[in-house]
């Protein structure tokens, strides 16, 4: 593959999402669904491939006809193809670069019950993800156990990690996983939306929520994804000098240093691994990078706070190079996703999308207010939205149904997911469920998924629920 294809796919990819930001701005119905505009860019790729424009040619003027492969050469797509496994390391690698990590009894304190919510949501879905295998989809249906770990993958890992899974899917002989964990991410991206902004409004209009008195609005601009002109603000701050370095290159750089860090990790753990048990089970041989990326990323923000006295690294411009890669990211993964493989398989995509939609919402609606004391709703449709879509999707949520930061919703959201992003919606866990599941079967890891929502229950309704407001707040002040 020559230079010049590379970096033409890459410009293709840049005009395709310019184009679905002037979608983003003139449709009212993406503006409604509150659809990122990588997600519509990610649609027109798609559209415009071999799965629909190449098929409908393909049938009307066979094999030979124009545009029998779709609008695209198929090297741009051999290329959009290789491109998420390259980005999901950097956007993981920047996840906690450029952000102080907080007391640890503090952040315990306030994070404590989102924590038991997020991870009965997240081993929830592994629960009934591998129920539905072990019960209907493997022994009906003939799929690969694999199916199991789909609604998480798809719904709390999102498309990038699902996209980023490709390599251990293909290895792991589930090509098509991928395709499915896509389908789902798309499902669970504008279901946390739609079905979060429904529950918003129908929490005002209940009493659930606290803090908004009307239906849940927002304005002409944040529906069209703009700022006002008064509104607008710096995207992130010169920590150095430019006539020294440029500080998105030194940025980059840090991000290069998590990322080889990873790396290092990895391998070693690979090693590890080949010299002591390699021969009874493989774990390591099937984790990709981008959860060692973002330990890489703690480590050297670790490091930061303890040396760094002038400010160097900005967490804005860190969230920046994040948001490039993940919109990227997108766009690449949906614009080769296989169409004949979800078509293929949908009975089982239909199976796991109502399942995987009914929990999360059935957790929000029944067990939130019984495990988080203070703010439950606020609170608590951040991680319906995150175990739906994305991490945007619950910020969003918190947005609109605490708009002005009457809660302390956004900061044990942030909190939280110090302890949990390691682990769950494409950590170590959501890395290692696969090989667990191709060694093992699926029966191991739904018992102990089965546990740990039985602990994550437990924890939350038993513990952190019986706490008073008050008792609430004079903890996380004592922490």
């Amino acid at each position: 593959m020559s230079a010049e294809v590379v970096g033409l796919s890459l410009l293709v990819l840049g005009v395709v999402l310019l184009v679905a930001k002037f979608i983003r701005i003139r449709s009212r119905t993406a503006q409604k669904l509150f659809l990122p505009s990588s997600i519509i860019g990610g649609f027109l790729a798609l559209v415009l491939g071999p799965g629909v424009v190449g098929a409908v040619a393909r049938a009307i003027g066979g094999e030979g006809a124009p545009l029998a492969g779709g609008a695209w050469p198929e090297e741009f797509l051999e290329v959009w193809s290789s491109l998420p496994g390259l980005l999901i390391s950097v956007v993981f690698a920047t996840l906690f670069l450029g952000e102080r990590i907080p007391k640890a009894r503090q952040a315990a304190e306030l994070a404590g019950p989102q924590l038991a919510l997020g991870v009965t949501m997240a081993s929830g879905q592994y629960v009934i993800g591998l129920l539905l295998a072990v019960l209907v989809l493997v022994p009906l249906l003939g799929q690969s156990p694999l199916v199991g770990a789909l609604i998480e993958v798809g719904f709390e890992g999102g498309h990038g990690t699902a996209a980023g899974l490709g390599s251990t899917f293909e290895e792991l002989g589930f090509p098509e996983g991928q395709d499915l964990a896509l389908g789902l991410a798309t499902i669970g991206v504008v279901s946390g939306v739609v079905v979060g902004i429904a529950l918003i409004n129908w929490g005002v209009r209940t009493g659930r929520a606290e803090v908004l008195e009307a239906d849940a609005k927002t304005s002409l601009a944040e529906q069209r994804g703009l700022y006002e002109k008064d509104e607008q603000k710096p995207a992130a701050m010169l920590t150095v000098r430019t006539a020294s370095v440029e500080p998105l290159a030194i940025h980059f750089a840090v991000v290069a240093v998590a990322v080889l860090v990873g790396l290092a990790v990895l391998e070693g753990l690979q090693a590890l691994e080949a010299a002591l048990w390699a021969d009874t089970i493989e774990l390591f041989a099937y984790v990709p990078l981008f959860p060692l990326a973002m330990i890489g990323g703690v480590l050297v923000q670790k490091l930061v706070d303890r040396y760094d006295t002038t400010g160097i690294v900005d967490r804005q411009m860190m969230l920046r190079i994040q948001g490039i890669a993940l919109d990227l990211l997108i766009i690449s993964a949906l614009a080769t996703l296989s169409l004949q493989a979800i078509a293929s398989n949908w009975v089982t995509f239909l199976l796991l999308a109502v399942a995987g939609l009914a929990w999360n919402i059935g957790v929000f609606v029944f067990l939130a207010r019984r495990m988080i004391p203070r703010y439950w709703f606020e609170r608590g449709v951040g991680d319906l939205g995150q175990s739906l879509g994305v991490t945007a999707t619950g910020l969003i949520l918190i947005r609109v149904a605490d708009p002005h930061a009457a809660t302390p919703a956004m900061e044990a959201f942030g909190y939280k997911q110090l302890a949990f992003e390691p682990f769950f919606g494409g950590g170590l866990v959501t890395a290692a469920a696969l090989p667990l599941i191709a060694q093992l079967g699926p029966v191991p890891l739904l018992v102990v998924m089965s546990l740990l929502l039985v602990v994550s229950v437990g924890l939350g309704v038993g513990v952190f629920g019986r706490r008073t407001p008050a008792e609430e707040r004079a903890r996380v002040a004592d922490g």
